[in-house]
């Protein structure tokens, strides 16, 4: 019997019905794994020794009353076999401490996914400039002029910070936006703070495509994010509309280029935001839409999944 840790925000905010992290825990208690949940903050080191304060958890697959907590133990990391990584951003220097708690505890022979250095190295907006001939037009800068004048070049543009998620602080505008000023100096900091601007994708419109990776291989079904008529984005947190699809050819080649890599990063499972044929991110904190592809399609993600991780775990 395998022991997993599941690092996460407090169960006490997920929505059971749609969360990923229920599957993963669902999954793994019918594989008979005791499963402990702990918060980021309650991670430490004492001299070389990484810790963590963690409650064991009992999960049933309902909406209501979905969790049993026991008491909170203090516990060595090396205690556990396997550490899931799903924290939610905002990608901040606390993830990054975790981060780099974690990979001592790696170093030690935890298994921990995805690997912490790739979590650091993998930025959910910057990684997609890994794939150059897959991206969207883009610029990543701080500096007002630059940012203006890559608005003025493409017209429609979407500028969005680098540490957030589910569509916040995304802005659409254009040359003639009375708010372009406004926006590029909130989202920068007034030039302090990089972020990215983009072309906007006239493909929005028939969804922003969700398509996850395990091990580098893509699930052959996606789900397809609509916005809504009075919003751009198509980010189920903002008002959009889920659509499960089978994958199609482009959705295909582009996890075929993209996949290799992230299994070299130790990238287990990500993922992939596409608009059109074209990448814009690469999520691999906390990657969503598990449970919305399994209602639709009678399958079990998270069984491929774990698949993976154990095949890890006896390599």
């Amino acid at each position: 019997m395998y022991k997993m840790l599941v690092i996460m925000d407090s169960p006490s905010t997920i929505k059971p019905y749609k969360d990923t992290t229920v599957a993963m825990l669902l999954e793994a208690q019918a594989r008979d794994y005791q499963c402990m949940i702990a918060a980021a903050d309650n991670l430490w080191l004492d001299n070389a020794d990484a810790l963590v304060a963690a409650h064991g958890i009992k999960v049933r697959d309902q909406n209501e009353d979905w969790y049993q907590l026991g008491d909170q133990q203090q516990m060595a990391l090396t205690d556990f076999d396997v550490v899931l990584m799903r924290k939610d951003p905002p990608f901040n220097m606390q993830y990054i401490y975790a981060t780099y708690i974690l990979e001592l505890a790696e170093h030690q022979g935890v298994l921990v996914v995805n690997k912490p250095q790739a979590l650091r190295d993998a930025n959910e907006k910057l990684s997609a400039l890994w794939f150059p001939d897959w991206i969207p037009a883009t610029l990543v800068s701080g500096q007002a002029e630059r940012l203006r004048e890559f608005v003025h070049r493409h017209q429609r543009s979407v500028l969005k910070p680098l540490d957030g998620m589910g569509g916040s602080s995304i802005f659409m505008t254009s040359p003639g936006d009375p708010n372009l000023n406004v926006i590029i100096e909130t989202l920068t900091e007034e030039g302090q703070q990089v972020i990215m601007a983009q072309q906007y994708l006239e493909a929005i419109k028939q969804g922003d495509l969700r398509v996850l990776l395990i091990a580098g291989k893509p699930v052959p079904y996606m789900l397809a994010r609509l916005p809504s008529g009075s919003d751009f984005r198509g980010n189920l947190a903002r008002g959009g509309r889920g659509e499960p699809r089978e994958l199609g050819a482009i959705e295909h080649q582009l996890a075929e280029a993209v996949g290799p890599e992230l299994v070299r990063r130790g990238i287990l499972f990500a993922g992939l935001d596409i608009i059109g044929d074209r990448l814009t991110e690469v999520n691999v904190t906390s990657p969503t839409c598990v449970r919305e592809l399994d209602r639709a399609f009678g399958i079990n993600i998270c069984a491929d999944l774990f698949d993976a991780i154990e095949q890890q775990l006896t390599a």
